[in-house]
């Protein structure tokens, strides 16, 4: 995979900023950067970072795969 690096690490920081997200969001607190999120409300914010994880693993998975062994193995009888 190409850039395979780039989107290891961008997986990887939507996992952690997420996730830092929902547990300080939790306790009260957001990230500055992060701000934007309450505008439309406190429910959006949420559901906003929860697909930040899910879209991080995501990224992180197929970023991982071997995509030639997976075709080699899926032809294979």
């Amino acid at each position: 995979m190409k850039n395979k690096g780039y989107w290891l690490l961008l997986g990887f920081l939507l996992v952690v900023f997420g996730f830092t997200g929902l547990v300080l969001q939790m306790v009260g607190t957001q990230w500055v950067f992060m701000g934007f999120l309450e505008l439309p409300g406190r429910l959006f914010a949420f559901v906003f970072k929860i697909l930040m994880v899910l879209a991080g693993v995501l990224i992180t998975v197929f970023a991982n795969t071997d995509w030639e062994r997976e075709r080699k193995e899926s032809s294979e009888p």
